[in-house]
């Protein structure tokens, strides 16, 4: 694996080249970003893994998740049912729900990476979450107009 940096700079060139200032995107510490694509955030993180002692190891991770919606209080087991069931025509990132809360979400190895992965990455979790955010909160959500 390439120092983290290295890849570090492959989504910065790719945040410049969808029109975005890396700089306004960078998060709080090393390796994150957020932004906007369309109607959706993406928040993108690369990271190296670390041992039991703390130590960084020769491998590490890119991951993009995008906020879709709450998990609705109501109609759950449709609603998981619909995200797997749209799981299996998505390509290269899946729904999943974490603490009350649904994502779009891509994760790979940094080994072998190159800009052009990045790109497609930043597309299909752009684009899907600009999908399908609009059309599960007005399906799960009615009331509140959309909002979940």
């Amino acid at each position: 694996m390439q120092a983290i940096q290295h890849y570090y700079n492959l989504v910065e060139e790719v945040i410049r080249d969808l029109g975005v200032d890396p700089a306004t995107a960078r998060g709080d510490a090393p390796g994150q970003w957020n932004m906007k694509l369309g109607s959706a955030s993406v928040w993108v993180d690369v990271f190296q893994t670390k041992d039991e002692q703390g130590n960084f190891l020769d491998y590490g991770y890119m991951q993009m998740l995008a906020p879709i919606c709450d998990v609705p209080s109501e109609n759950q087991a449709a609603f998981t049912l619909e995200l797997l069931q749209t799981n299996h025509v998505l390509y290269g990132v899946g729904f999943t729900i974490y603490e009350g809360k649904t994502y779009i979400k891509a994760i790979r190895e940094l080994e072998g990476l190159d800009k052009s992965e990045v790109r497609s990455t930043f597309d299909r979790v752009g684009v899907y979450a600009d999908d399908y955010d609009d059309e599960l909160k007005a399906k799960y959500f009615p009331v509140t107009g959309g909002r979940g």
